[in-house]
Formats: structure tokens, sequence, C-alpha cells
């Protein structure tokens, strides 16, 4: 497979790596956005209630997130390349696992172990070993960018992915095939995903080199601005466990009876969105900081979500949601770029996962909550409740670390005061 028609649209300076980790990134987005949007439906279809939903997809963040600090802080002795292709082998196994069992507690024991992902983003054991890696792909001036066309091919495919996820119900209705069986066709897609991307990720050369064992703790040096990142990064996920993907499918589907190709219509459209504002969010970053960046558009994305739960109609709610869409992932590359940025690259990969952990655990109890709410009501409780929690973080994240700044931005200022 040749990556230089890929490469050249990368930063300057960026590796064949990084143009191999951004198309394995958008592999996995495609198949998490077209699960994200089947996952509902398909287990509702199959008698689950909204709270057994709810704690299904809370199993789903729960066993990523000790996956991925198991990882992060004992498995040094891996390489990243190891490290991937376990991660493959775990997904392969979540495809099929999915796909072919139909009781709740087997569901609930692969929702644990596997690397479902009910946001449509990525909270799994690949991402924080991905981006240590893509760090070390591109020079530290373009490490920004190349975070933003990172998530960006992963955003755009899981709006491609979102969209195809009616496609198995329009199949079944149009040759009579059983909708459940239908669905679970993109439980199999994910699985053969898994299958490529493990013959990619052996190629990516800064994979192959195995992690310093040393006796010094992994965070030695950045230990307290990971555990203060980490503290704050859980509170905006736990208001963002409220709002998952696969529940706001639900959601949709319970108050204003959209079905399922409507919502992966609309989520294609959100995803567009979401995928192009984060080249938007390179170039703010570049003029305002990492740290503005990351609150100024985030303030208002979690506005219009406690705006949408007052909608009365499915085109004023859907409206909102697309608006907020717009705004609410800006953050992603910003966040990503400044966390690499304030550890020294020896303790990269512990930072990511330690960082990635906190969120993935505390957005695990929302949807459970969620599920619940959503069970007494179609009222949208949960997108209010998310939305001010994510406020909180908002307010709280600019208070502790808009004087801390990376020192790519330093030297920005210094050279701009000296002209």
């Amino acid at each position: 497979m040749s990556f230089s028609s890929l490469q050249r649209l990368l930063p300057p300076g960026a590796t064949d790596d990084a143009a191999r980790l951004v198309t394995v990134r958008g592999m996995r987005g495609f198949a998490d956005g077209m699960v994200s949007v089947l996952l509902a439906a398909y287990l509702s279809d199959l008698g689950f209630s909204p709270g057994q939903v709810g704690v299904l997809v809370t199993a789903t963040l729960l066993g990523s997130a000790a996956l991925t600090l198991g990882i992060g802080l004992f498995g040094t002795r891996l390489t990243p390349r190891q490290v991937l292709l376990g991660a493959c082998v775990l997904m392969f196994i979540t495809g099929i696992g999915f796909a072919g069992l139909t009781s709740f507690w087997p569901l609930l024991l692969v929702a644990i172990v596997g690397t479902l992902n009910p946001s449509g983003g990525d909270v799994s054991v690949f991402l924080p070993t991905e981006q240590s890696l893509l760090t070390s792909t591109v020079p530290a001036q373009g490490r920004t960018a190349l975070f933003a066309r990172y998530n960006l091919s992963g955003t755009f495919a899981a709006a491609l992915g979102a969209l195809c996820a009616g496609i198995p119900v329009l199949v079944a209705r149009a040759y009579d095939i059983d909708t459940v069986d239908a669905q679970r066709s993109g439980f199999v897609l994910y699985a053969v995903v898994a299958v490529i991307a493990a013959t990619i990720y052996p190629r990516v050369t800064v994979a192959n080199t195995p992690r310093p064992v040393t006796r010094v703790a992994p965070l030695a040096k950045s230990r307290d601005i990971v555990l203060r990142l980490s503290a704050v990064f859980a509170i905006d996920s736990f208001g963002g466990g409220f709002v998952v993907q696969s529940l706001v499918v639900l959601w949709l589907y319970e108050r204003f009876e959209l079905s399922v190709a409507t919502a992966g219509a609309i989520f294609f459209v959100a995803g567009l969105l979401s995928a192009f504002s984060q080249l938007v969010s390179a170039w703010l970053a570049q003029r305002i900081g990492l740290v503005r960046t990351m609150v100024y558009t985030h303030i208002p994305s979690n506005l219009c979500l406690i705006a949408t739960a007052f909608m009365p109609t499915a085109p004023l709610a859907v409206a909102m949601l697309l608006l907020r869409t717009s705004m609410s992932q800006m953050d992603v590359p910003a966040r990503q770029s400044y966390v690499m940025a304030m550890v020294p690259p020896e303790e990269r990969a512990a930072a990511a996962s330690v960082t990635n952990v906190p969120r993935s655990l505390a957005s695990a109890g929302a949807p459970a909550l969620a599920g619940y709410l959503l069970g007494l009501t179609t009222f949208g409780w949960f997108l209010i409740i998310g939305g001010v929690i994510k406020l909180t973080y908002d307010l709280l994240f600019l208070s502790m670390f808009a004087s801390r700044r990376p020192e790519e931005e330093l030297v920005t200022v210094v050279r701009s005061h000296s002209a």
C-alpha cells in the first residue's frame, strides 16, 4: 500500500509512519461510526431496555479504560507494535462477539474486554499508543496540525460510517431479511477492519522500538501536571458520557421516532462538521494558543447541547445538535497536542494513557444513568446534565492552565515581542 499521496496532505516534515497511522485511524473511525449508530437500535431489537443498553455502553468504556491504564503503566516491556496488534485481536473478537451473541451477560463480557466505541470517537487502547507515536513523526511546529489531520481522518470516516449504518436496515426491507440479521453485518465489518489494520501496523517503523525499561516511575518528571490534567479531563468526560452517540440516537428514536437510517444521515452531517472544524482548530491554536482554543470553542457548543433538550420538534433539535457538533470537537487536537507538549518525550506514552483513562472511567458511569433517565421520560434531562458538567470543566480548565503554555507558543510570543 502506498501512502505517498496522503503524506502530501500532512504537515511539512511528517513521515510515512504518520501517513500510515492517519490511514488506520480513518479505517477504525469508519467502523466506530457505523457500530455506534447501529448499537442502540440493534440492542433494542434484541429486546434490551434503555437501561440495559446504558449498562452495556458503560461496560465498553470501563473495559477500555482498564486496558488502556494497564498498557500505559505496566506495558513498558512491549513494543507499541505489539500493543497495537493485540488491540486488533480484541477488536476482531468484539465484532464477532456482538454479531454472534444475543444474551445480555455474554454481551456484557464482550463489552468489557472489547474495543467498542459507543461515542463514535476513539476511547480504546489504540488511541494513546498512536498519539505517542505520532509525536515522533513530525517536528514540534507541525504537531497540532498533524493531530488535527489525524482526528479529521477518524471523524470524517466516522461520519461516513454513520451514514452507512442505515444500509443494513434498507437492505433488510428491500429483500425481506430479518432486521437483526442485517444489522449484524455492521459488526462483522468491524471485525474485518481489525484484520486490515493488523496488516498495516507492522509497517509503522517507529512502533517497532521497545520502550526503554528503567527503574524510574513512568511519570517521574511530569507527574504533577499529568494528574491535574487527568482530573479536569475526567470532569469533561463525565459530562460527555451522558451524550454518547448511541444514546443520542436512542433519544431521537424515542422522542421523535427517527429511524436508524435518518439518524445515520444526521450523524453523517454532524461528522462532516466535526471533522473539518478540527482543521480550523489547528489554525486557531496558532493564533490564540492551545488552551484558549480548547475553552473558547467548547463553551458555545455546550450551551447548544443544553438548548437541544428544550427543542419541541425534530428539525429544531437536529439543527441544535448540528450547531453543537460544529464546535464540540475543536478542542480535541489542541488537547492532544497540549498533553504531548507538556511532558518529556520518554513519558509521552504513559501520559497519553493516564490522561485518557480517567476520561474513559469518568464517562463510563454516565451512560447507565442517562439510559435510566431516558427510560423514565423522553425529555432530554441527560443532555442538560451533560452540558452543565462540561461547562464546569471549561471554566475550571481555563483557570488552572491559562498561564501554562507549551514551549513553541512561548517562542512565538518572544519573537513577536522582539519584532
